[in-house]
């Protein structure tokens, strides 16, 4: 498809803060956002896959190591209490 441009990206940012927004009004936490797990479907919606390491439980005081070492934040990687959201 080539470059986007920039009405394209707002177009998928869009979309991807009302996916964040949801998913926080809901008390959940992805912890392994990255590209590999952002999908496009037919109609150019975003599709949030690998739910594997979501959690809904305490998530204003995570610390385990979960997600993709190359993305985790510096927290995360020296095992400190973290807030999900």
């Amino acid at each position: 498809m080539g470059g986007m441009g920039e009405d394209g990206g707002r177009y998928f940012m869009n979309q991807m803060i009302d996916v964040l927004t949801y998913m926080q009004s809901k008390g959940v936490v992805h912890r392994d956002l990255k590209l590999e797990n952002i999908l496009v479907d037919d109609g150019l919606n975003l599709k949030i896959a690998d739910f594997g390491f979501a959690t809904y439980k305490k998530i204003d005081k995570l610390k385990s190591y979960r997600g993709t070492m190359t993305y985790m934040a510096p927290e995360i990687k020296e095992g400190k209490v973290y807030n999900g959201k």
